[in-house]
């Protein structure tokens, strides 16, 4: 790590070894002032992935985690003699390949699969109710190639997989070697590997979903169970390896990768699904393993797990036990590993290897649960939603004073034209499953140092922090994420964690050392690159905030209605408030936030929103306050749509008006850190929130209609334009982000899809509502007053 004299120009950035020693200038200033990460961690460790309890209660029951006693961690890369069964210098200098050797491969399938594939009812009623002529792109021209049972041939070869337990040691040899370059550690929690041994004990065939980062989530869970002498899943990969043979090896260690479906082609897409769901089928009918790869909501879609409901409807399987997955990454890497040719392979593998930045990797596995008991409790409030537009419109618009604490409709994230088979009551089913699972993954994946250190220099110390301050800052937040029952992904000394993480980020920071001091200066560079890198790690720690975030950007806003209502433009924290306008601010920006990953899908938007309250109550932020006599109370009742403020002493109330009034009143407090934690929660939230109030902002320049993707490409260049005239908010323009916003805005009927005759796709326009200028400036209003400045 480079440490750089008023700022001047960065050199190049060293390798650091998996336990970096540090320079003499750190040991001088933290040796005696700085503690260590508490014990706590080693005594208390959180028990994390617990399934759904109102959803799935008999799988709870199962108590599959059990903590204690506990059987510590392992580190995959850490292999020795001591795992094998042999002694001896050889075994010493082999004893990686020894080890994988005598690592036990379970039989794979001993039926014809691509033989079973095309003789099952499902792909035989698909070919007989298709007799068109396909149409497949040729180099220079289109021309007519396969028929309906031709295109089955092509689509036929990509699921003959079968397992070659020779090669499935060599890779997993190889593979064994090449992450001992990539990372210093990979972490695995042996309490929820001997819960995976327990649930396979059951019976019922597991399927591993996992939320897709990058290409080594892939080969990260096969290579573990197989370390662990577990049944090694087939998995379903949406890379395409671009090389025939690349093909032909991954399939012969279980790897599936599913054609394209061609774009326009409703008979051969539902071809290829039918195929597909026949493959998931005869696995679980097996006994196999699968593992599946959930991409989000508005890049996927349930269809994975669709194919595993009908499995279960068909009879093709009794059960079926899902196991989410957690794979945190200090750095995950940003390199794609599907080379079109040997050469681009190889040149993405030395890309990483010559990176020199080796971080750390903690996997939690979830408690299993049954996906039976799932589809037949039907306890998920998912189905009976009202459209968001119906929600909100009115309070903003200011067309309607009644407070709406409806569910928000959840049809948006599966479009018809997904599983078009399925009737509504099982898109929505397989909604609520793929909620379920987002949250699972992200309340169980590790929060690592890079997450923290990103975090507190993007949404506490935008401008710079003094070392020793932001040590003792890790130390708060480690605190804090380990009393919400989240589990993080390190431990040792505090300097050594900062350190470490620093080192990994220090390509985004500017490390300076001033004059006269030994403690140095760090502060996040200012360029889109380096705040986006920053900002990747931060929405983890945003989820496991979510929700005194929200609650405390519900005190933002009234805050601001309240200096609105006085005449002044200056915020006054001395203001006593009312639980119920607290409450109807968090419950309308529970509606505007997008609800995958964020929030519990069982609970509702009103019952999450007095939480919000109830937990700045809990950190310090909120104290309940006791109206005294002759203070003045600020309340907002919607349907008068009025500013009253109210005395205590007023006799000339009414017993309706007594019973209307809320008599929980609370008042900003002044916790342990200081108003910087109510600024801080605010601003986790304000990345959403403003690029949806600068998306509310360029709408007068969309030159609508546009196609989709088209307008995602727009309203990401102008929230880039927008993020370098002011304060270079670049958190606010990456691609995840701008996907949600253009969800929202869908959802809002502030853009809608327009059907035109010669397009292919569906274009987006700017609604006739919304092409009032006056209608654009409320919405922009009701937006801004969440968002932190």
């Amino acid at each position: 790590m480079l440490l750089e004299e008023g700022g001047g120009p960065p050199g190049p950035a060293r390798r650091q070894p998996p336990k970096p020693r540090l320079p003499f200038l750190w040991r001088l200033k933290m040796r005696k002032k700085l503690k260590t990460i508490p014990s706590v961690l080693g005594i208390f460790r959180p028990v994390v992935g617990r399934c759904c309890h109102q959803c799935t209660p008999k799988s709870l029951g199962w108590k599959l985690l059990q903590p204690s006693p506990s059987l510590g961690f392992r580190d995959l890369l850490s292999v020795n003699e001591t795992h094998t069964r042999y002694r001896g210098w050889l075994v010493r200098r082999l004893c990686g390949l020894a080890f994988v050797w005598g690592c036990r491969v379970y039989p794979g399938v001993t039926t014809d699969i691509g033989g079973q594939v095309r003789s099952s009812e499902r792909v035989q009623k698909v070919l007989s109710s298709a007799d068109s002529v396909f149409e497949v792109p040729d180099q220079q021209q289109q021309c007519p190639m396969l028929n309906t049972r031709g295109q089955a041939s092509h689509f036929y070869s990509h699921v003959e997989v079968s397992i070659s337990p020779v090669l499935l040691r060599v890779a997993s040899w190889m593979v064994l070697k090449l992450l001992r370059f990539l990372f210093c550690n990979i972490q695995i929690n042996l309490n929820q590997v001997a819960a995976l041994q327990r649930a396979t004990d059951m019976g019922a065939p597991l399927v591993f979903v996992f939320q897709q980062q990058c290409a080594l989530d892939y080969v990260l869970i096969p290579h573990i169970l197989f370390c662990h002498n577990l049944r090694v899943p087939y998995t379903v990969c949406h890379l395409q390896p671009g090389r025939s043979w690349l093909r032909l090896v991954l399939q012969r260690l279980g790897v599936v990768c599913p054609p394209p479906r061609p774009e326009g082609d409703a008979e051969a897409s539902r071809l290829c699904e039918a195929i597909m769901t026949s493959f998931i089928s005869l696995l679980l009918r097996e006994g196999q393993s699968v593992s599946l790869a959930l991409r989000g909501a508005h890049q996927q879609g349930p269809e994975e797990l669709v194919r595993l409901q009908e499995a279960l409807r068909d009879g093709s399987v009794p059960d079926v036990t899902l196991v989410p997955v957690a794979i945190a990454y200090d750095l995950p890497p940003q390199h794609s590993l599907r080379g079109q040719s040997p050469w681009s392979l190889c040149w993405s593998l030395a890309s990483l290897l010559w990176d020199g930045r080796r971080g750390s990797v903690r996997i939690h596995f979830a408690q299993p649960f049954s996906l039976k008991e799932m589809c037949e409790s039907r306890k998920c409030h998912v189905d009976g939603g009202r459209p968001l537009q119906e929600l909100l419109l009115p309070s903003i618009l200011g067309k309607s004073s009644e407070s709406l604490s409806g569910c928000t409709s959840v049809s948006s994230m599966s479009p018809t034209s997904r599983c078009p088979e399925s009737p509504p009551s099982e898109r929505e089913l397989s909604i609520a499953l793929d909620l379920h699972l987002l949250h699972a993954t992200s309340t169980c994946t590790a929060i690592m140092s890079t997450t923290l250190v990103s975090c507190l220099l993007l949404h506490k110390h935008r401008e710079g922090v003094r070392l020793s301050q932001l040590c003792r800052d890790v130390l708060w937040l480690v605190e804090e994420v380990v009393f919400r029952n989240q589990d993080v992904g390190f431990g040792g000394s505090l300097p050594e964690v900062v350190f470490h993480a620093v080192s990994l980020l220090q390509p985004h920071l500017h490390l300076v050392r001033l004059p006269h001091t030994t403690d140095p200066l760090l502060a996040p560079r200012s360029t889109r690159t380096a705040i986006l890198a920053l900002a990747g790690h931060c929405p983890l720690l945003t989820h496991v905030f979510i929700m005194e975030a929200v609650g405390a950007c519900a005190v933002l806003a009234t805050l601001r209605e309240v200096a609105a209502c006085g005449g002044g433009g200056e915020v006054e924290f001395d203001v006593v408030l009312s639980q119920e306008e607290l409450s109807e601010r968090a419950l309308q920006l529970c509606h505007l936030l997008p609800a995958a990953g964020y929030f519990p899908p069982c609970q509702s938007p009103y019952a999450f929103a007095l939480d919000a309250v109830d937990s700045l109550v809990h950190c310090g932020v909120l104290v309940l306050e006791e109206q005294p006599q002759g203070q003045r109370m600020y309340d907002y009742w919607k349907r008068e749509k009025v500013l009253i403020w109210s005395s205590a002493e007023d006799g000339d109330l009414s017993d309706s008006d007594c019973e209307r009034q809320d008599t929980r009143c609370y008042k900003l407090g002044q916790p342990s850190q200081g108003p910087e934690l109510f600024f801080f929660l605010c601003s986790l939230l304000s990345v959403q929130l403003r690029a949806l109030s600068w998306a509310v902002e360029g709408l007068e320049f969309l030159q609508s209609p546009l196609p989709e993707p088209d307008c995602v490409a727009w309203l990401q260049s102008f929230l880039c334009d927008r993020a370098s005239w002011g304060w270079r908010r670049y958190e606010s323009t990456s691609a995840d982000v701008v996907r949600a916003v253009v969800r929202t805005v869908i959802d809002l009927g502030v853009l809608e899809r327009l059907e035109e005759q010669g397009r292919a796709r569906a274009a987006l326009g700017l609604s006739p509502l919304f092409q009032q200028p006056e209608n654009r400036r409320k919405l922009h209003r009701f937006i801004e007053q969440f968002v932190y400045k």
